[in-house]
């Protein structure tokens, strides 16, 4: 892995998914599963901030008039119902573990939906350096993650899931995804197996 080539996209890294008393903490019922995921990815930056390698963070925040709660359904209609990722709201913010890192982490702002490439910068960002390579980890993996990583797929990019740091709504979920879906279209890994010396190849 060529650092100077590769980006880690972080989905989803807000209060609302992974403060104690997220809104949307419990819609994961795999007990500590997001503690873990949170452990996990942060430990992955950690040996990735001192590379070369892009670092990004997609939140999404949601205006009251946004689009794609004119008429929700499913996981939308329980974030418009529970007020989750509103704008101007603390549980919306960035959780302190990224906001750590200062400006080593980029926050592309505009997704609105489960894709993280629509509606933002993420696309023109990822072809400045070049970026051929991508790490994806964050909440939640059948929907926002499934759809980020076929948008960065299709744009002829390599796409790499990190199963260790993402989660689904359950463990038979989780698995489905990571054992049927992804291998269709990219690479499973755990993030515990890209080591220190990997990730610092190239720099």
């Amino acid at each position: 892995m060529d650092p100077k080539t590769t980006a880690l996209i972080l989905v989803g890294y807000q209060n609302d998914y992974f403060a104690q008393d997220g809104i949307l903490r419990g819609v994961v019922e795999e007990p500590n599963r997001v503690d873990r995921v949170l452990a996990d990815t942060v430990a992955f930056i950690a040996r990735a901030a001192d590379t070369e390698m892009t670092i990004i963070s997609t939140p999404v925040v949601l205006e009251p008039n946004c689009r794609a709660l004119a008429e929700p359904i499913g996981i939308l209609n329980s974030i418009k119902e529970s007020g989750a990722f509103k704008v101007g709201s603390a549980r919306a913010e960035t959780i302190p573990e990224l906001l750590a890192y200062g400006d080593r982490v980029m926050d592309i702002a505009g997704k609105v939906g489960f894709n993280a490439c629509s509606n933002t910068a993420l696309d023109g960002v990822l072809v400045e350096p070049g970026t051929r390579e991508e790490r994806v980890a964050g909440m939640v993996t059948s929907l926002c993650i499934d759809s980020t990583n076929r948008a960065t797929y299709e744009r002829g990019d390599n796409v790499t899931i990190l199963c260790d740091c993402t989660s689904a709504r359950t463990p038979g979920e989780q698995d489905l995804d990571c054992r049927n879906i992804f291998p269709l279209y990219g690479v499973v890994a755990r993030s515990s197996e890209i080591t220190r010396d990997d990730v610092a190849v190239a720099a």
